[in-house]
């Protein structure tokens, strides 16, 4: 029984979180720590923070949240503004670590820290988990990453039949004391990762908080009391307030909820209300997000390449004067235009806008589409990388869209936003 550190990513909880369980089942002291990587919070060769003023809030309020929950199990959350491969081997030494315990990331930059820190800790064991499906890896209907399909509806079909999801990690019992002594550390406000703080503007479709806490009140008040899953399937393309989609993608990206949670909360829902078509729909888009995962295991890094997964050779453009006009909100199309506005002020546009402004930017005014993914990088609330750059390549035509489909913007707004109301609340206030 050894000394153990979990090294929190983008799992930001203590339920259903496997490397901390395991840390706490094996080991006789647990300490725990986080990191502000000063790496995610400078600008990206394509001209945009990495991580914006909007994320970074509902970051630091989960990791409050974090903080929190872990003190109740008597292990302390200690926080740094440090790149994880510095600090982790001076913890190690100072706390005389034995084993480490983290989510299995797979993306080359999370990877390029984790291997740099195996080469500097050669006298510890590494324990890693894949803690971000609904469907595990190893519940895979395929017997390899390579087998899975490059279209999403065979892979659904064939995950429904043969996989079935896990049952949840129960939160670990308190320690019997505080664990060890452990360096008192400050989570950072915004300022100090170099950003502004701000008012949240009173239009946005996203007024909540991070945290578990917060992920379990809105699970609670969208499937329980106001019992808006059953309409979920009918409201999911509205484009106003909080209660037309669950919302729920944001604490998904950063860990404060597993997808394991959502899944048998909807099915007790299910045993204990009704199923219908929307309960369905809300795991059908849980099953999306695990596939656009698997992708990125499949592909690797061509889901950052210019031709995607497809390796398609098209002409694309990169143009200064079409990406401020994009930005602000000032293209030929006015739901684009309105789209863009609410998302620079609030860090949120619906899912229905995404698909509208990225076929603009990539189909019809064929701008480099990375550049686009790199733009919601910085300024979703509910940035995940897998889920992001995805979806950015489907609507590009260099993804897993079999049909390579072009919105029509106007008919999409006339569709969507028959009345204007949308349109109206961005363009005109």
């Amino acid at each position: 029984m050894g000394n153990a550190l979990v090294w929190f990513r983008n799992d930001l909880r203590i339920h259903d979180q496997e490397a901390l369980a395991s840390a706490c089942n094996q080991n006789e002291r647990v300490l725990a720590a986080y990191f502000f990587d000063p790496r995610h919070y400078q600008v990206t060769e394509y001209g945009f923070k990495k991580t914006g003023k909007f994320r970074a809030r509902f970051l630091i309020e989960s990791i409050h949240e974090l903080k929190k929950n872990l003190e109740k199990l008597n292990i302390n959350l200690m926080i740094f503004e440090a790149e994880p491969e510095e600090k982790i081997p001076e913890l190690v030494s100072k706390f005389e670590i034995s084993d480490i315990y983290f989510q299995k990331e797979w993306t080359s930059e999370e990877k390029e820290v984790e291997d740099s820190l195996k080469d500097r800790l050669e006298n510890v064991q590494f324990h890693s988990y894949f803690q971000q499906f609904l469907f595990h890896p190893e519940d895979l209907a395929y017997d390899d990453y390579q087998e899975i399909p490059e279209v999403f509806t065979e892979f659904r079909k064939k995950q429904e039949k043969q996989s079935k999801v896990r049952e949840l990690f129960p939160v670990p019992e308190a320690r019997q004391e505080k664990n060890m002594d452990s360096e008192k550390t400050e989570i950072p406000g915004l300022k100090e990762l170099g950003l502004e703080e701000f008012e949240q503007d009173e239009r946005t479709a996203f007024p909540f908080q991070g945290g578990e806490e917060q992920a379990k009140k809105r699970v609670k008040e969208y499937f329980w009391t106001s019992r808006n899953l059953l309409e979920y399937k009918k409201t999911r393309n509205g484009l106003i307030g909080e209660e037309y989609s669950s919302k729920l993608s944001a604490w998904l990206a950063n860990g404060s909820i597993s997808p394991r949670y959502i899944y048998h909360e909807v099915k007790k829902f299910e045993n204990k209300i009704r199923s219908n078509e929307s309960t369905y729909w809300l795991i059908f888009e849980l099953i999306w997000r695990d596939y656009f995962k698997y992708m990125s295991l499949k592909h690797g890094n061509d889901f950052f390449k210019l031709g995607g997964i497809k390796k398609k050779k098209l002409d694309w453009n990169n143009d200064k004067e079409s990406l401020d006009r994009w930005i602000d909100g000032e293209t030929k199309e006015a739901f684009v235009n309105a789209n863009m506005k609410e998302i620079a002020a609030t860090g949120f546009m619906s899912n229905r806008g995404r698909q509208n402004v990225n076929s603009f930017w990539a189909k019809e005014l064929k701008q480099d589409w990375r550049i686009g993914a790199a733009y919601f990088e910085s300024l979703l609330i509910d940035y995940d990388v897998h889920s992001n750059w995805g979806n950015w390549m489907y609507n590009s035509g260099v993804g897993n869209d079999p049909r390579d489909r072009k919105f029509n913007i106007k008919s999409q707004a006339n569709r969507y936003d028959a009345d204007n109301e949308y349109q109206d609340l961005w363009l005109k206030n």
